[in-house]
């Protein structure tokens, strides 16, 4: 059996666990939970999240030397961050337009009793020049990703420059990442007792209570999150990276699979690196530049779960959005992604920058706690395939892939 196969199993399974306790022995659910599913899932998660900072570290750098151009370097910049801007706008676009169309918010919720503290956006001058480190290892012993990404960038780029001068370096980082890749090979064998724990916890301790009280804001964040990859992704991987949509979603689902259970874009970095490379035909440079670079910057799931949640707040609490404040909304949540650590409900620290951003109570965002863990499994499986979506259309359009073939026929 597959690894993909058996990853889908022990969700399968998982989820047939969680609502048996939650629904037949709840009283024991917690005891179980404790010392099964929560040990089972974290220890895989810990695994994962251990190789994270030095394969972006490796995988940028390598990217970056790789790409010995500097106009050509520029030029793929541009490209993922021009990708990334503008599907993150169609997003919110996307999901305030069906919200308003379908309006989730007009049944019957109450806002007393909820309660959730509320953080404000910070500066976008601060966040641009926070993204230089004043110690780079400092910024790698707290996980900035921003950070490692200009370091990493930065010793690429001297690395492409010196060239013969430091090939023994250049020889270093490349079997540093040969380690790091055989180590995600072999954790990934456990991967489906972490995908079986993490689910289980999921729905074991939401029921269904929880998911039917919310049922028409979860479809909509649902449909907008299928909207998103089916017709702006397949559209662009058309259009732009000449590849069928069909071949893409076959060759990237393993870690579309492994996205869901860990709902964190930084964990699902290794698989998704090793997807794209391995099964979709990016070429290293290209994806160890532009997927590090996506789990950071890149988070059009969340984007739409931002969008959805705004206009439900808004609805529930009797406010008309105006033009300007949409306007607001999309702005703020564009910019708050960026910098934004991809790892398991950052989602809703960023809502509530949004929902200040445009006078609505924050202490709303408790109506959407219940489901917000199983929607946060879906929109992480959306933001790293829009990663996969740039480096396949960057990838083809510089024509990278080609290049690396040509030189290894000369060699």
């Amino acid at each position: 059996m597959s690894l993909t196969k058996k990853i889908l199993l022990g969700m399968g399974l998982g989820i047939l666990v969680g609502l048996f306790f939650n629904l037949a022995l709840p009283d024991f659910f917690d005891e179980v939970n404790s010392y099964l599913f929560v040990p089972l899932g974290t220890i895989f998660l810990n695994l994962i999240k251990m190789l994270v900072v030095p394969i972006v570290l490796v995988s940028l750098i390598l990217g970056t030397a790789g790409i010995s151009d500097p106009k050509k370097l520029g030029r793929m910049g541009l490209k993922t961050i021009s990708f990334f801007l503008a599907t993150t706008a169609f997003a919110i676009i996307i999901a305030m337009g069906t919200s308003l169309i379908v309006q989730p918010g007009s049944g019957n919720y109450s806002l007393a009793g909820a309660e959730y503290e509320g953080t404000e956006a910070p500066p976008v001058m601060d966040t641009l020049l926070n993204i230089i480190p004043t110690n780079a290892i400092d910024s790698m012993v707290q996980g900035n990703m921003l950070q490692i990404i200009f370091f990493s960038i930065l010793i690429g780029f001297a690395l492409a420059r010196l060239g013969s001068k430091v090939q023994g370096l250049t020889r270093l980082v490349e079997q540093a990442n040969e380690v790091l890749m055989f180590l995600v090979n072999f954790i990934m064998k456990i991967a489906p007792y972490g995908a079986f724990g993490l689910i289980a916890t999921a729905v074991g301790s939401q029921g269904y209570d929880a998911f039917s009280a919310m049922l028409k804001y979860m479809l909509v964040v649902l449909f907008v999150l299928l909207l998103q990859v089916i017709v702006v992704y397949g559209s662009a991987l058309t259009t732009l990276g000449k590849m069928s949509p069909i071949k893409f979603l076959k060759g990237f689902s393993p870690a579309m699979i492994v996205a869901f259970s860990t709902s964190s874009s930084s964990a699902t970095l290794p698989v998704s690196m090793r997807a794209a490379q391995d099964n979709l035909g990016v070429s290293k440079p290209v994806s160890g530049f532009v997927q590090p670079l996506g789990a950071t910057i890149n988070m059009d799931g969340t984007a739409i779960m931002q969008g959805v949640a705004t206009v439900f707040i808004a609805q529930v609490a009797g406010v008309d959005l105006t033009i300007g404040q949409m306007l607001t909304v999309l702005l703020t949540a564009t910019l708050a992604s960026i910098g934004t650590a991809g790892v398991p409900g950052v989602g809703l620290i960023m809502l509530s920058m949004v929902l200040t951003s445009v006078g609505l109570p924050v202490e709303a965002i408790a109506l959407i706690l219940g489901v917000d863990r199983l929607l946060d499994m879906c929109r992480t499986a959306t933001n790293i395939t829009g990663d996969a979506v740039c480096a396949v259309i960057v990838d083809r359009t510089e024509g990278v892939s080609e290049e690396a073939e040509a030189q290894q026929e000369s060699a």
